[in-house]
């Protein structure tokens, strides 16, 4: 039998409720205005973008900017390993304090946390230019900016991925006797490897991408042929930095999925 019932109105909303309406739509309005939101720039914007597509294609292909956008690519890629790397190693031995009931009390936890997200809310550019003025300018500091800036996003996600694990195996080896240190190096750190890798390898393309764009602060990497480029209004060459910078980031992004799902499966 069919149901023929008409399907339920929405309820009346409180007045707080509706306060709370009131203020979300406030609050998006004021963020839209301070944001400079202008249909008119909107329109306006086509014959523009189109008169730089116009001037950026097509890209420039000589043998010597390829070659010398190459190396600055492989400066690039040489900064986001190295920093990952860094970042991947240290945040271990800080998620095991940062990981609530593991080794450490709530005080450090809490601190250790409260650490790893400053370190998160801070934008990698500004990690960036504090490195370029502790070590100067270069690649060091761009590897610097990368490796604290992994270690405040895998830091903090390698503690989660220790508390989510099973129990089980920590409580049978509490049981026998066995130290805090010696249930998280036979328990725990091993039960969460698969997460770990997972963790890692997004911590790689995260840092890939970062580090296409630290050279605008001097912190080496392709990101200063690009603001030269747009500085010098050589729109072709910016175009194919742009171009190199995407085949870059998507091949990262095929072979972090490719090597995450040969390494632990279809899973997180």
């Amino acid at each position: 039998m069919t149901d023929t019932s008409l399907p339920q109105r929405l309820e009346r909303p409180t007045a707080l409720s509706f306060l709370i309406y009131a203020a979300v739509i406030i609050v998006m309005l004021w963020s839209f205005q301070g944001a400079g939101f202008s249909v008119d720039k909107i329109l306006s914007s086509p014959p523009r973008f189109a008169d730089f597509v116009s001037r950026a294609f097509p890209p420039n292909v000589e043998p010597k900017v390829l070659l010398r956008l190459f190396w600055k690519m492989v400066e690039t890629l040489q900064i986001a390993f190295a920093g990952a790397i860094i970042g991947i190693v240290l945040s271990v031995p800080i998620a095991l304090f940062a990981a609530r009931g593991l080794i450490a009390g709530q005080v450090v936890n809490t601190s250790v946390r409260n650490i790893l997200g400053f370190i998160r809310s801070v934008p990698d550019l500004a990690w960036a230019l504090v490195f370029v003025v502790a070590v100067g300018l270069g690649p060091f500091a761009g590897t610097l900016a990368i490796a604290i800036d992994t270690i405040g996003f895998c830091g903090r996600f390698f503690a989660d991925d220790m508390e989510a694990i099973d129990k089980g195996p920590s409580e049978a080896l509490t049981a026998t006797g066995a130290t805090r240190i010696d249930i998280a190096a036979c328990a725990t750190v091993p039960a969460s490897m698969p997460a770990f890798v997972s963790t890692a390898l997004y911590a790689l393309e995260k840092a890939v991408r970062s580090s296409t764009v630290l050279g605008l602060v001097g912190a080496g990497g392709i990101g200063i042929e690009l603001k030269v480029g747009f500085d010098l209004f050589d729109y072709p060459t910016a175009m194919t930095v742009i171009v190199m910078i995407a085949v870059v980031v998507l091949g990262i992004e095929a072979f972090s999925t490719w090597a995450r799902k040969k390494i632990i499966g279809e899973q997180r």
